[in-house]
């Protein structure tokens, strides 16, 4: 019933346009346990009101089926500021009409009255204790695309089966529910409620058990720039920071205001490097800021630069400013919990195709490291798992600039990791200290570990298929590759097959997942390279380490050597030119 995708499909067929209707309907957005990620438009294989109405019934029926008291609990819904003119869609509309599909049940639900960042949705699952949560956001995509993220009643996103389920569940049920488009009765229904007020007050009450040098907070001189890359993230580092009794950061005025056109930039993420940088290294410049942090639109990544004694700005990757954080929130955890006993009970986690760092941290100082899948919702489970036995999950971070700071959000959060980056610098600079030199020190005291990620960009499925395929056939059926280049290969696990040569019976310890492509290879030097497919974009990403036992220094020969190990995988294993793979280019 909108009349924007309405008209736009009734044009297509007026003019025949086969080709046009069969990429709308041809096939239906996949729901997966990244919940779903596509493009506004019309038609089945888009995000619209129709898709986001019979997705949420689906849901909605999923949940029923779960809990016997989703009537009394209920669900909460946040959503960032994107928006689509050609087809109407906008991530306020599509949040009002999951509210109204669940409403329409007697089911209560939580919908945030303005725009919020991602991490507030399981904040306030957890803090409400609701059944479920939803935020409507696509994160750092494209301007065009929108997405449905969901989270079960643990504060968590959804693992396997509750995906397959949830699925499941709209498939049965595609036909709107009466009222299913007039999102106004849920204005005068008392099953609405808005948490806005509640969650910002407690979710910075929260925050502040991170906080352990106040003193030092207000009287730093240090000087950052923020910017939230025109999506949601402005106000709430704001608060952040006084929270944390520091000044607030300068805002880059032309990218803190949300703008679903994301003018500034080519792409809305923050990962991508300097180009989403360069208004802010300006602002820098301009008032005298050692530091910038940047969110990504829905501010539950952080990126960090720091101007260097050189002039130059260094960007921090996401393995790199997890180390820090790792070191510092443990340092913090130390200096407050005298009891060398509580150590065997602390726990840090990161995913599979992250740095080992923490590793080598928890091996020297007696806490325990886990690594889990790729993606948040493996360490946001785990976390809880642990937590209901008792134990303290610290930190918890992945490479693609994702960090788990505070224990009272169990995904990634910008917000918090923003002003907890504020006060680590804050504090090294009365040791006259930059984060780029407690970097260097981290690694003389735990081993240097050097990592190189990057991806190709690849439409075709069949291709992707193909490349693996021919990795897992490489000498012949069923055979992998023995070296790449002139680096011998030591090890394999591929968790699509479940395969691992390091274990006695050969079977990965970590879950497989036979949808998507992973294989993990362990060189004689020291290196793993991990080749995976990406669950949200048309990517194969690759992920490399060395690591260096402590003691070993001599950075620049690693960095060569871990250049040419790349130069091999790139050239033998991927194999661009062969396989028509397009670069990331800068």
């Amino acid at each position: 019933q909108n009349p924007k995708t309405s008209a736009i499909v009734k044009q297509l067929v007026a003019e025949g346009n086969a080709a046009e209707l069969q990429k709308y309907f041809g096939s239906r957005m996949e729901f997966g346990t990244a919940g779903l990620r596509a493009a506004m438009g019309a038609g089945i294989s888009h995000m619209n009101d129709l898709t986001i109405i019979q997705t949420t019934q689906g849901f909605c029926r999923y949940l029923e089926k779960n809990f016997s008291d989703l009537k009394k609990r209920g669900v909460v819904i946040g959503y960032d500021a994107r928006a689509h003119l050609s087809s109407g869609g906008s991530s306020k509309r599509f949040a009002r009409l999951a509210a109204n599909t669940f409403i329409s049940q007697g089911i209560p639900v939580y919908l945030f009255s303005d725009i919020t960042p991602t991490p507030f949705v399981p904040y306030t699952v957890t803090h409400l204790k609701l059944c479920a949560g939803i935020m409507v956001t696509a994160s750092h995509n494209p301007k065009q695309d929108n997405g449905y993220k969901v989270y079960w009643e643990n504060g968590a996103q959804i693992i396997s089966p509750h995906d397959k389920g949830i699925s499941q569940a709209i498939e049965e049920n595609q036909e709107p529910w009466p009222q299913a488009w007039d999102d106004k009765v849920i204005d005068s229904s008392p099953l609405l409620h808005d948490p806005y007020a509640t969650v910002n007050k407690e979710y910075f009450k929260d925050i502040q058990k991170q906080c352990f040098h106040r003193n030092i907070n207000k009287e730093t001189n240090l000087k950052f720039v923020h910017t939230s890359v025109h999506g949601v993230g402005h106000k709430f580092v704001q608060l952040a920071f006084k929270a944390f009794d520091l000044s607030p950061p300068f805002a880059v005025p032309e990218q803190k205001d949300p703008d679903p056109e994301f003018p500034t930039v080519k792409y809305p993420n923050p990962e991508e490097g300097k180009g989403v940088l360069t208004l802010s290294f300006a602002l820098a410049e301009k008032d005298g800021a050692k530091i910038i942090l940047a969110n990504d639109p829905d501010a539950d990544r952080l990126a960090v630069a720091e101007k260097q004694e050189s002039g130059e700005w260094k960007v921090f990757s996401g393995n790199e400013l997890g180390a820090l954080l790792g070191w510092w929130i443990f340092t913090c955890w130390k200096n407050h919990n005298r009891d060398t006993c509580a150590i065997k009970d602390v726990y840090m986690l990161s995913s599979t195709v992250s740095s080992k760092i923490l590793r080598a941290i928890a091996l020297k100082e007696g806490f325990h490291f886990e690594e889990t899948l790729t993606g948040f919702k493996w360490m946001g489970n785990r976390a809880k798992q642990l937590m209901d036995q008792g134990k303290a999950v610290l930190f918890a971070f992945e490479e693609a600039i994702g960090y788990m700071c505070c224990p009272a959000v169990l995904d990634k959060d910008g917000v918090s990791a923003a002003v907890i980056t504020a006060e680590m610098a804050s504090f090294l600079a009365t040791r006259n200290l930059s984060l780029s030199q407690q970097l260097k020190a981290v690694y003389d005291e735990y081993g240097f570990h050097i990592t190189k990620a990057s991806y190709f960009i690849c439409h075709d499925p069949k291709v992707i298929q193909q490349l693996f395929d021919n990795l897992r056939n490489f000498d012949g059926k069923n055979t992998y590759p023995k070296s790449c280049g002139r680096f011998k290969v030591s090890g394999i696990r591929d968790l699509t097959t479940g395969y691992d040569s390091s274990q006695p019976d050969q079977k990965a310890i970590l879950p497989t997942s036979k949808s998507s492509q992973m294989i993990t290879f362990t060189f004689a030097n020291g290196g793993v390279a991990t080749m995976r497919t990406s669950g949200t974009e048309p990517k194969i990403k690759y992920y490399s380490e060395l690591c260096a036992p402590p003691g070993n220094s001599d950075v620049e020969r690693l960095k060569k050597e871990l250049d040419e190990l790349v130069n091999a995988l790139e050239k033998h294993f991927f194999q661009p030119e062969k396989n028509n793979l397009q670069r990331k280019t800068e």
